[in-house]
């Protein structure tokens, strides 16, 4: 355990050399799923997690795509002051994530390790720890940490306890989002960091890439979003890579020239980060290659009428 302030409550420093780096550790014939905590908060949950003001909580990752998605529909459903959300520090070691001094102590159970609130749901939790977990003061258990259905039930179920800024997961929409998450998923989300790679399958994931952000182009050319007339969760889920795209994977310009390649689909990444959700949640110290310039993107977006 690390050595702990009685007054910060908060984890040592990152110590490889002690804990050793982290890793997931899975044996071949284990049935379980990666993300093992799959509750849906709903007023019809069989495991009575409904929804109520004050109950939940995100535990998150400035630095990590997935938890930026769920952050981005926190605040687009208009839950900043419903469900609460802390941040992990942006380093790890054995031990996993954890609560230090960068961005504070855990406001909800005062843990110094994100571990330590998997244990505390399932006693010798031996899976994957990771960001985001949505926490359940009410029975002080984690909910989930599935990160697309987090964001879904944000999304929709808490409309009794506040107005959403926009409906991000419109029913009329909903197979149209899936699609595309369906292609885009693979290909750009879990795409880019493989297209960065040498070798054969690297040239593989970065012709599949490049070929996604021309057609993303072609479509953003005509339309200001993804699906519809204002933003969804289609437009979150791709936004969280692009945003990362020529800070991290492609901070040297190893897969292509930039974002700015693709004009229409650089302009609509600029204009969502307009939007406070999209700005206000991004933290580009956070995901940023050391001595990298970020690109510039308070530059205007001319962007097509919806």
């Amino acid at each position: 355990m690390p050595t702990l302030s009685p007054f910060s409550r908060l984890a040592s420093p990152v110590d490889t050399a002690t804990y050793g780096e982290y890793r997931i550790t899975r044996r071949a014939d284990d049935p379980r799923p990666l993300y093992r905590f799959t509750g849906r908060v709903g007023e019809n949950s069989r495991a009575g997690f409904t929804p109520r003001v004050g109950r939940y909580h995100v535990y998150a990752g400035w630095f990590c795509p997935w938890s930026h998605r769920v952050t981005i529909t926190r605040s687009l459903a208009g839950l900043d002051d419903v469900v609460s959300v802390s941040y992990v520090d942006n380093a790890r070691d054995g031990r996993g994530w954890a609560f230090r001094e960068r961005y504070g102590p855990d406001p909800v159970n005062g843990f110094t390790l994100l571990r330590q609130v998997y244990e505390a749901t399932e006693e010798g939790f031996d899976g994957h720890v990771s960001v985001p977990t949505l926490w359940d003061r009410a029975t002080a258990s984690v909910v989930s940490n599935d990160f697309r259905t987090i964001g879904i039930d944000l999304a929709t179920e808490f409309r009794r306890h506040a107005t959403p800024v926009v409906e991000t997961y419109p029913e009329e929409h909903r197979a149209e989002i899936e699609d595309l998450d369906a292609w885009l998923g693979p290909v750009v989300n879990r795409g880019v960091p493989a297209a960065g790679r040498p070798g054969p399958a690297g040239a593989r994931a970065r012709t599949a890439l490049l070929d996604a952000f021309a057609a993303l182009d072609e479509r953003l050319a005509i339309r200001r979003y993804l699906v519809g007339s204002a933003p969804t969760e289609a437009d979150v889920r791709l936004w969280v890579t692009l945003v990362r795209y020529d800070a991290g994977p492609n901070a040297h310009r190893t897969i292509n020239p930039g974002l700015s390649a693709y004009p229409h689909l650089w302009a609509y990444a600029r204009d969502l980060y307009t939007l406070p959700a999209f700005r206000n949640t991004t933290d580009f110290d956070s995901f940023t290659a050391p001595g990298v310039d970020v690109p510039d993107w308070h530059a205007p977006a001319d962007r097509p009428t919806p």
